[in-house]
């Protein structure tokens, strides 16, 4: 059994290693993207809200302001506050924004369908003449904020100036990365945390997700994300005609937009010279909550590995890249029982005697998981602070690359709990509460 977790183990941590090495080579070789034209195309942005009265008319105002070309599409999924208030007030004094309605028992089924409603809504709102493989419609979070150049990257002949992509996804940032003080009036041992949790999210959208997405673009395997994701109309279209709506069930409703975007024939983008800010989590639970929903959204997506094989619109090497990304997480829950089964045994054997290490051989295991175990995470404090916060000192880096390996054990949970919930046939969407609707005392809205 020790021998099998042993082999196990290695395996795990040695393709692991192959694709550390694979992603960060292409990131740090990148060079810029040119800009395009915004007035060749027409854009319309997809809000979707539910229960988002703290940020809603703060996004549809910077919306405006930042992207005036831009229709505002905000898709209210039967919010209890006032959300859809807000929203129609903003519509009735700006034709360019607009109100999409959901009542239950229609709404609240996640935010693919929300998104399909602003997709048939917009449908309806074209005229029949229109060139739709000029409408370009963009997914923004009710708390995202555009940067000022997004359209004219996402104009740029590397994405939609060029007729064979079909989508395209922007780089995201932590907007709140800065903040000194993300729980107020708690102390400051929970300030901490949540100044920690704050960074590492801003780390690993800027560093390790972005260096995947320079990898996707080698494999011709982009994916989406659910914020900042921009489709070509027309291929929402062809999408459609096939299953009768673009975005479908799984959790991970972007992601898997983007296989069908790839599978359709079309290629997807990655834009790193422009970016979505986000807030991120200072709240370890909802962090939580949140992750276990993309993990079980990433296993559902796992059906589509046969039609991934066989489809001649991916190559070889993107079949391989998609299909480790989808079996991903039980790939992290199976290392995470071996190496527990490992530190079992180990300490058995070392308790009763039966196995006796040497100092020599407990320095290289030392410097063998210092190496192995540590340097794939670590790596990211040093080029993160090189590359995105420049200002920040040297040891500042080092820290950040060492509470990122730290940071990086939520898959293991995240990965368990996704699995279980699966087991148990728990497939709701769980809406992730920002935290403007959190206080020191405890939550002032449920998840559903």
């Amino acid at each position: 059994m020790i021998a099998a977790a042993n082999a196990i183990s290695f395996l795990v941590t040695l393709t692991f290693l192959v694709y550390v090495f694979m992603i960060v080579v292409p990131f740090l070789r990148r060079r810029p993207d040119p800009e395009g034209p915004v007035d060749a195309f027409e854009w319309h942005m997809f809000v979707p809200c539910r229960d988002e009265e703290v940020v809603i008319g703060r996004t549809i105002r910077m919306l405006r302001t930042t992207v005036p070309e831009a229709h505002v599409w905000v898709i209210d999924d039967d919010s209890d506050d006032d959300t859809s208030a807000i929203v129609q007030a903003a519509a009735d004094e700006d034709p360019f924004v607009h109100l999409v309605q959901r009542r239950r028992p229609d709404a609240r089924t996640g935010k693919g369908d929300a998104l399909n409603a602003a997709y048939f809504q917009l449908h309806a709102f074209l005229p029949d003449d229109v060139d739709r493989s000029r409408v370009i419609v963009c997914v923004v979070d009710a708390d995202g904020e555009v940067a000022e150049n997004i359209l004219r990257q996402a104009a740029s002949p590397n994405a939609f100036g060029d007729p064979e992509v079909g989508a395209a996804q922007v780089t995201v940032y932590m907007k709140n990365r800065d903040d000194r003080h993300p729980v107020p009036g708690a102390g400051r041992v929970r300030n901490t945390f949540g100044r920690f949790l704050i960074r590492m999210q801003d780390i690993e959208f800027r560093g390790p997700i972005a260096a995947v997405q320079s990898l996707r673009g080698w494999t011709q395997t982009v994916g989406l994300g659910g914020n900042g994701q921009f489709t070509r109309l027309s291929v929402l279209d062809e999408i459609s005609a096939q299953s009768d709506r673009p975005w479908h069930g799984s959790l991970l409703e972007d992601y898997e937009l983007g296989i069908h975007v790839l599978l359709a024939g079309h290629k997807n983008r990655h834009l790193h010279d422009t970016y979505v800010s986000q807030e991120a989590l200072h709240d370890f639970l909802r962090f939580t909550v949140q992750r276990t929903r993309w993990a079980q959204g990433n296993m559902q997506c796992i059906r589509y590995v046969p039609e991934i094989a066989r489809s001649t619109k991916f190559t070889n090497a993107g079949v391989f890249e998609a299909c480790y990304y989808l079996i991903l997480p039980f790939f992290q829950v199976i290392a995470n029982l071996a190496a527990v089964t490992l530190f079992i045994g180990a300490a058995i054997g070392l308790l009763s005697g039966a196995v006796s290490l040497p100092p020599a051989s407990l320095a290289l295991l030392a410097v063998f998981y210092l190496a192995f175990g540590i340097g794939p995470f670590f790596i990211w404090g040093p080029l993160y602070r090189r590359y995105s916060e420049p200002e920040a000192g040297f040891w500042t880096g080092i820290l950040w690359g060492f509470g990122l390996w730290l940071y990086d054990y939520y898959v293991y949970l995240t990965g368990a709990r996704a699995i279980y919930r699966i087991l148990r046939g728990r497939n709701g969407w769980a809406k992730t509460r920002r935290n403007g609707e959190i206080n020191v005392s405890g939550p002032i809205a449920k998840d559903s």
